[in-house]
């Protein structure tokens, strides 16, 4: 498995530099084009970059050597699943308060709370207390929320409100975060890597060298976001941080009425148009078994011996891959169509855990077949998260957008901690002869959740089967000549 992880990495990366060269000889938009030579704004894209992406590097440091940590702190498998339902329960609690904060601190402000948050996360590492470490969780699960949120707040208020930049070229800078994201993740796994495995410091040293990652994205927030700051505060926005504590009771209950009218508008926006319900749908039983998949590689893998670090770098760039396979597929050439690709990408997903059902049997495990597997679902999430970030955008109105996909991610992260509490039960009442049948099972679990996906797809192209939102534009509908 050593040499096979190695292996896989230098062929996923010479597959990931052909399709990035291959995509980048693709003409630009006009408004990329435009964009990249207005100087005033390749400076703004420059201030928000240089924190957001220490932010995501610091993020995926911690990914490759989680589980690994707490099975070196003797932890029993049903135990490190119940830390991850603490992970994933904060998530829920904390996705409502991370949209609140920025309205009552201000965005600036929740950018270094994030900072310090996730920070005493990492160091919650360093403690073998079962307890400190639920705290962590908790923690995390704040600062993820955070880092999903308030950012992007920040950008887009700064683009549309202090700049005035046309709202078009929003995703030229979220395109090059995207780029980035995958390149940082891969080298994630790299650094990681190198400092637990090569240099012998363990898997608590990638959560301690987030750490400065997180002090430097402070840093340029606090130093180089203070002009935005006061240009966000005297352009009299309403959601920057108040200046006179007297005046807090009133901002909070208008806050909060504010909250609760954006969350029924959301429930109604869902309920009444099909097509966000079954998106939603696709959404809750993807996502969902994406978590309970970054719960069971590691403990799937890890007894082979393969480096850690080197396999989650081998899987976010099959992730790349599938994320510029996306944009080929879509590009003027081929013009192939995001619902399909989303099929694929279901498809390629509901195929990697039936295979992982075989390849998981207790007593005869097959760890090369599991990496290919998981390779093949990376490459599916690398389709999947562009093609649905389209439909989104097509389907679900602008204004009711974040209250929407708020009520998309409650079923999601229900659904994965079931999931793991499930698992939990099966390990905890495993016997001797069982062991490693709670994964085999979770494995075929997630693989019917596909199948019902699979269905939710049908259904939705079925309703829209001529509705011109779900398809690229210049396409032509069913019937027309």
């Amino acid at each position: 498995m050593f040499v096979t992880a190695y292996l896989a990495f230098i062929v996923l990366t010479g597959l990931c530099v052909t399709l990035e060269i291959t995509a980048r000889r693709l003409n630009s938009s006009q408004a990329t084009q435009t964009a990249v030579a207005n100087p005033a704004f390749r400076q703004f894209q420059k201030l928000f970059l240089k924190a957001y992406l220490l932010a995501l590097w610091a993020d995926w440091l911690q990914g490759p050597y989680l589980y690994k940590l707490y099975r070196h702190y003797n932890f029993l498998e049903s135990q490190i699943a119940i830390l991850y339902v603490f992970g994933l329960a904060s998530c829920v609690l904390f996705a409502p308060v991370a949209g609140w904060l920025p309205q009552f601190l201000g965005r600036r402000q929740t950018c270094l709370l994030f900072c310090l948050t996730y920070s005493v996360c990492c160091i919650t590492k360093l403690s073998q207390d079962y307890f400190i470490l639920i705290l962590g969780r908790v923690l995390g699960g704040l600062s993820t929320s955070l880092l999903t949120t308030v950012f992007e707040a920040w950008y887009v208020h700064g683009h549309v409100d202090v700049h005035d930049f046309p709202k078009e070229w929003i995703p030229v800078t979220f395109g090059k975060v995207a780029d980035w994201n995958h390149g940082l993740a891969v080298g994630a796994g790299l650094v990681a890597n190198l400092f637990a495995e090569w240099l012998g410091l363990g898997p608590v040293a990638p959560f301690l060298l987030a750490i400065p990652s997180l002090a430097a994205c402070a840093w340029f927030v606090l130093s180089e976001w203070g002009q935005e700051d006061r240009q966000e505060g005297a352009s009299g926005d309403k959601n920057a941080p108040l200046l006179n504590p007297l005046h807090a009771p009133k901002l909070q209950m208008s806050t909060w009425a504010r909250f609760w009218r954006s969350c029924l508008d959301g429930l109604r926006c869902l309920l009444s148009d099909r097509r966000v319900l079954l998106l939603g749908g696709v959404q809750a039983l993807f996502e969902s078994v994406l978590y309970i998949f970054v719960f069971l590689w590691t403990p799937v893998l890890d007894p082979h011996g393969p480096p850690l670090g080197i396999v989650f770098s081998c899987l976010m760039a099959a992730s790349m891959a599938g994320s510029t396979l996306f944009r080929l597929a879509t590009s003027a050439p081929y013009r192939l169509q995001p619902g399909h690709l989303l099929c694929l990408a279901v498809l390629l997903a509901f195929f990697s855990f039936f295979m992982l059902t075989f390849s998981t049997v207790p007593g005869q495990p097959r760890p090369r077949e599991s990496l290919l597997a998981f390779l093949l679902l990376e490459l599916a999430c690398g389709l999947y998260f562009p093609a649905v970030s389209f439909l989104q955008g097509r389907v679900v109105p602008m204004e009711r957008r974040a209250a929407v996909l708020a009520w998309f991610r409650l079923p999601l992260h229900l659904l994965a901690c079931l999931g793991l509490l499930a698992l939990h039960g099966e390990v905890s009442g495993a016997g001797a002869g069982e062991a490693g049948s709670g994964t085999r099972h979770m494995f075929a679990g997630c693989a019917g959740m596909m199948l019902a996906a699979l269905l939710a797809i049908v259904s939705l192209f079925t309703l829209g089967r001529n509705d011109a939102d779900l398809r690229l534009e210049g396409t032509k509908l069913e019937g027309e000549i």
